[in-house]
């Protein structure tokens, strides 16, 4: 059925190896081999997705003017889908933004439960609350939708999120993300908590049992702070999370990049990333500044821009991070985000992360 030339797709969440493995058998049948990730739900399905091809680099030009047809389109019409390398570069892209995308709702988990428990606000504030940020740098798909989700009400007129099963799946992308990451020796601290948050989460009948033996600390003062300063720290330790989990994620894709000989477009990624796709946010067109800047920037914390949100952020997450332990939160995020800018070199002597901070960190990277 198949000719010498002839094109396979596997448009799926492949494992990357499983990729490489792939393209190289199909070439050897003198076939050619696309291995795409493609991320965008029912959204991107109805409205264009994202998508980032890999594989055989002599399938492209074959496929190139129908992949980016169907893509999202962002600025001046330009396609969220270019080459991103050989073999499984394109699936290994896709794992990541899937890790990513993993650490984003993790953050904003934290976020509503600092705001829900720490605050007691209710779900129509926080709705306002995600609103006003969605309306600034924290703009993208999750916030917009978290926004959406808050003032969602059930048929009684309660709110639909009080109601939801507090336990969540995974399809093991982030999984193999974190594993990926063990194999290179890269720390991506947030996203593997937010991994094993998910492990935590789907354990609903052990926690239901432990909760009836184990309390937790009692609620803190913090309680009576003024709501719209405590938003607005959380919202600042939100932003500077989310930048530097993101420097990690490259800081991933930098490593697999030498590792399997892929020549990887970063600025292409991010653009590729800017619509269509669940992470798509306004944050995404810094981190292509950043790289059209500077292409062989070692670490977004190094770029300019990145640096000074960062410095303008790290109080928020001091703040974050102390609030959490006083009243109780887990917060592994936030708290992890603390801990590695506390382990950034100062006058040449490391500084030890927080307590329960990464201390696999490799310093050299920050």
């Amino acid at each position: 059925m198949l000719e010498p030339g002839d094109i396979i797709i596997d448009g799926g969440n492949s494992l990357f190896d499983d990729t490489i493995r792939r393209t190289k058998y199909v070439e050897g049948k003198g076939l050619l081999f696309v291995g795409s990730g493609v991320s965008g739900g029912e959204e991107g399905a109805r409205h264009g997705p994202s998508i980032m091809p890999g594989g055989s680099p002599a399938a492209w030009p074959h496929v190139k003017a129908i992949f980016q047809a169907i893509a999202a389109k962002v600025d001046d019409g330009v396609p969220c889908c270019d080459w991103v390398g050989e073999d499984g570069a394109g699936h290994y892209v896709k794992m990541v933004h899937n890790g990513i995308e993993y650490g984003d709702m993790q953050l904003i988990c934290e976020a509503y439960q600092i705001m829900k428990d720490g605050l007691g606000m209710t779900a129509d504030e926080m709705h306002e609350v995600f609103k006003e940020w969605n309306e600034g740098d924290l703009d993208s798909y999750l916030i917009e939708i978290t926004r959406d989700i808050l003032a969602t009400k059930d048929d009684d007129g309660a709110p639909l999120v009080d109601k939801i099963l507090d336990t969540a799946g995974q399809k093991g992308t982030g999984k193999w993300t974190v594993i990926s990451s063990a194999d290179l020796g890269i720390p991506i601290t947030l996203i593997s908590e937010a991994v094993y948050a998910r492990c935590v989460s789907a354990l609903k009948d052990e926690r239901v049992a432990a909760a009836r033996k184990l309390k937790g600390p009692a609620p803190a003062e913090h309680r009576r702070r003024p709501r719209s300063r405590r938003s607005s720290t959380t919202a600042s330790a939100l932003y500077a999370s989310k930048i530097i989990s993101y420097a990690q994620g490259y800081m991933l894709m930098r490593e697999a990049a030498k590792e399997y000989g892929w020549n990887l477009n970063y600025g292409g990624i991010a653009l590729m990333w800017r619509g269509g796709c669940i992470i798509r946010s306004r944050f995404l067109g810094k981190i292509k500044e950043a790289y059209d800047n500077n292409p062989k920037l070692a670490n977004l914390l190094l770029d300019d821009y990145f640096r000074g949100e960062i410095k303008e952020g790290a109080e928020g997450l001091a703040q974050g991070r102390g609030h959490g332990r006083q009243e109780g939160h887990p917060g592994a995020g936030v708290q992890h985000r603390a801990g590695v800018l506390r382990s950034v070199p100062q006058r040449g002597v490391a500084r030890e992360p927080a307590p329960g901070a990464a201390r696999l960190l490799r310093r050299a990277h920050l």
